[in-house]
């Protein structure tokens, strides 16, 4: 019996130690010091949006403003927890929570907006806590805006997010806005260290660093996981028993994976992968441990105790960034094939097929054709034919972001990106191979002609640049629009656009540069006779 009554009262731990101060509270550092600063010297805003990934603290952050703002002794920003205030808070009736995601409808929002114009009861703030704001209705925006216009002195409104792209900016507009970010991996080891030692937990190392890579960045949730492998034994909890219980997966295998890339054996890296994804293992545990191992052996390169063999450091850097926006960005398809994809574009072909094909149909000017495949210039013309292939690119490049800036304006962006992202969402559904190349992209300059699109990498620009023709004939047939385009990786176009402020700076104007380049067939002379005898070449007219 007496063991039933203890199961009643048993508190779960995120709810146990959720944080009753700043000081308490987890990571979120600069989100912590401006609050507490705008408390001590009496800055308060009429309204807050908190936004971030789930279990980083939010709410619990929300709650503690509102119970220092209305506490008689503050300290240091801190509510004091012992005044009547504070002690009555979860009683407060000046102290309201909403919760959109069941509440999202205008009746419910105009009711608080009722509420709103009454006095405190006792309180010096009423505070309105809505979480997942996101979820209400667009009446129930447009009914909140009325009131976050023009608030009762006070009012105070905390509006809590995990999908702040949903939120209209008419409302981001009328708040102060505040980014909560993914807590550290050490920063919840720490804490969880805390915790077993206050309830005598037995717990390893290793199960605690596994822990905190499943919550995923947020200390909520590796509470929760702490709690259910306490609830199952009171013995030793190792990293077997965390994999075991929560499906993940021991970094023997991910280093395998690492091993067999480097050693460009596709095969196997595509059946560790496959065997990854039928049991089932969450792909955001296996970008997470790719780039923890990754970034291990980018560490030892540096250190000089790994030799650079086929990943340099900065070919592993660039691996570590693509995963991880991978990982941070919502996409629409199946994230092994992109954790697949990404893989294999940084592993070298074995099949020369590709090679000797491309070699069979080496075209020269007119309407001779000859076979390479075993001319022993035949490397020599490939490296040139790379050579000519970039070079183009560059130059194109070169002539559309200068012709693109000759009248960029803002009423263009508007609308290719209003048809840039209606023809990737035509591309997922077509199941075009495209999609793939293009979901992370967005159009950052536009003119009437020429629009910019920003990838998250080179390679992804090369791979888009490669498609230009394909790209521009879809929009044609699709929407009837006829729009030249060219695409930049993040650190291109950064350099791009300050130039493009620079040249602003000091009425420095663009000029439209023709897009007429030499045929392939001058292309294709130069390169023949940078590699042969001038004297023996004949070229036949048509």
């Amino acid at each position: 019996m007496n063991k039933g009554g203890d199961s009643l009262n048993y508190k779960v731990l995120y709810r146990k130690y959720r944080p009753q101060t700043f000081d308490d509270v987890t990571g979120q550092t600069y989100v912590i010091k401006t609050l507490k600063n705008a408390i001590i010297n009496n800055k308060i805003s009429h309204a807050y949006i908190f936004t971030g990934p789930r279990g980083t603290g939010k709410t619990s952050v929300a709650k503690i403003f509102a119970k220092s703002i209305n506490c008689e002794h503050q300290v240091n920003g801190n509510p004091c927890l012992k005044c009547t205030s504070c002690q009555n808070f979860k009683e407060n009736p000046d102290i309201i929570e909403i919760d959109a995601a069941s509440n999202n409808g205008v009746d419910e929002i105009r009711m608080l907006i009722d509420n709103v114009k009454l006095s405190p009861s006792n309180s010096k703030y009423k505070v309105y806590i809505i979480d997942e704001v996101h979820m209400l209705s667009q009446s129930a925006f447009n009914a909140l805006l009325l009131t976050l216009e023009e608030p009762p002195s006070h009012v105070v409104f905390i509006l809590a997010t995990t999908d702040i792209q949903n939120v209209p900016v008419t409302i981001l507009s009328r708040t102060q806005r505040f980014d909560f970010t993914r807590i550290d991996i050490n920063d919840i080891i720490n804490r969880l260290k805390e915790v077993c030692k206050i309830e005598k937990i037995k717990i390893s190392e290793d199960a605690l660093k596994e822990i905190a890579m499943l919550s995923d960045g947020g200390l909520r949730d590796a509470l929760s996981i702490l709690d259910q492998l306490s609830s199952q034994t009171t013995n030793l909890i190792d990293l077997e028993t965390v994999q075991n219980t929560f499906g993940t997966i021991s970094n023997k295998i991910i280093k395998e994976l690492i091993e067999k890339m480097l050693s460009d054996d596709v095969s196997s890296v595509l059946d560790i992968l496959h065997k990854l994804k039928n049991s089932s293992i969450d792909s955001k545990i296996i970008i997470l441990k790719l780039i923890e191992e990754l970034k291990n052996l980018a560490i030892e390169i540096k250190l000089g105790n790994q030799k650079e063999n086929n990943l340099s450091f900065n070919t592993i850097k660039q691996i570590i960034l693509e995963l991880n926006n991978s990982f941070i960005k919502s996409i629409g398809t199946d994230p092994y094939i992109i954790i697949q994809i990404i893989l294999l574009s940084y592993m070298k072909n074995k099949d020369d097929s590709l090679k000797k094909t491309a070699l069979n149909t080496t075209y020269f000017p007119g309407n001779k054709t000859t076979n390479l495949a075993n001319d022993t210039h035949a490397p020599e013309i490939e490296n040139a034919n790379n050579q000519i292939s970039i070079k183009r690119t560059v130059e194109l490049k070169n002539i559309r972001v200068n012709n693109c800036f000759v009248s960029a304006d803002k009423k263009y962006l508007e609308i290719v990106r209003n048809v840039w992202d209606k023809y990737i969402k035509q591309l997922k559904i077509d199941n075009d191979s495209l999609f793939l190349n293009l979901i992370d992209t967005q159009v950052v300059a536009a003119s009437e002609q020429y629009c910019i699109i920003q990838t998250t990498s080179i390679s992804s620009s090369g791979l888009i640049n490669a498609e230009l023709d394909k790209i521009e004939n879809q929009l044609i047939k699709l929407y009837n629009f006829n729009y030249k385009i060219i695409a930049l990786s993040v650190e291109e176009w950064n350099e791009s656009k300050k130039e493009f402020i620079n040249h602003k700076k000091n009425k420095i104007t663009y000029k439209y540069i023709s897009e007429t380049e030499k045929s392939s067939d001058d292309d294709n002379i130069n390169l023949v006779t940078n590699i042969f005898d001038k004297s023996k070449i004949i070229i036949e007219e048509e």
